[in-house]
């Protein structure tokens, strides 16, 4: 607590009072144009790893990054994200997970969880979607690798998640809104986002809109120890896929869910037969 009051009393002489026009025009309402969703693990903070000052980003945090599937759950994160959407227009959704995530971890061993947790257990119960994949579809990979994979592929499931809101939905339809999807890296500080052309995690450095800058220029690829989650259409086949730099968010229209979709959110994967 010592600790807290004397960083209280630094931002009150410092950093507040060196940024005190920001924050008389924050008392004045708020505009943030990205909505980002993100574990509450204590060492990820969105401002910092984005560098971005407070009013810039809507933020939704909850173990796991998770998105409870329409009407699936009665907490805060769907009236969040309605309201991040529809009262505060914001046109871009950012889902970030993180390595080493022990929501992740507990889902691996779900049922382990049931008798000393049972508030977690039913939590990670939202994503059932994402340990019926890494369980029946990477077999192949244990410890880090298939945590890695797991993180992964749980932000492709509450990307799926996220489209099965209304206020998500329409706005989708009309082109009015993307979605990212994004794992941090604690020890390095790196950043992969999903390129749904490559069907794989790469450097996000093309995720800009027209002006944001069409003089960008291209950074170098990071590297990441696990495979590259490899996503075929309805994420049923899995095979490596050689990384890429462009990003290409969804076109107007394309994001109605398919009947695999909806089926494989709401009731996992079925191995195929």
């Amino acid at each position: 607590m010592k600790k807290l009051i004397s960083g209280i009393r630094e931002f009150q002489s410092d950093y507040f009072d060196k940024n005190r026009s920001l924050f008389e025009q924050l008392g004045q309402g708020q505009d943030p144009r990205v909505l980002f969703i993100t574990c509450s693990d204590s060492r990820i903070d969105p401002n910092l790893i984005t560098q971005t000052d407070p009013g810039d980003l809507f933020v939704i945090r909850n173990a796991g990054n998770i998105v409870p599937p329409y009407g699936a759950a009665n907490g805060g994160e769907g009236a969040s994200i309605e309201y991040a959407i529809h009262a505060l227009n914001i046109d871009q959704i950012i889902i970030c997970g993180h390595n080493h995530c022990g929501a992740m971890k507990g889902l691996l061993k779900l049922n382990e969880l049931q008798a000393d947790m049972p508030l977690v257990y039913d939590w990670l119960k939202h994503t059932e979607a994402t340990r019926r994949m890494v369980i029946e579809n990477y077999g192949n990979y244990s410890g880090e690798e298939l945590l890695e994979i797991t993180v992964a592929e749980n932000i492709l499931t509450q990307i799926e998640n996220i489209k099965t809101y209304p206020v998500v939905r329409s706005r989708l339809h009309q082109g009015r809104l993307n979605i990212y999807g994004w794992v941090y890296e604690i020890e390095t500080g790196e950043i992969l986002a999903y390129d749904p052309s490559t069907h794989s995690f790469v450097v996000p450095h093309t995720q800009l809109y027209p002006e944001d800058g069409s003089n960008y220029q291209p950074g170098s690829y990071v590297h990441t120890y696990a495979p590259p989650v490899n996503v075929a259409q309805h994420r049923e086949v899995h095979t490596p896929a050689p990384a890429s730099l462009a990003i290409t968010p969804a076109a107007s229209g394309s994001s109605r869910l398919s009947a695999a979709q909806i089926d494989r959110i709401y009731r996992g994967s079925q191995p195929k037969k």
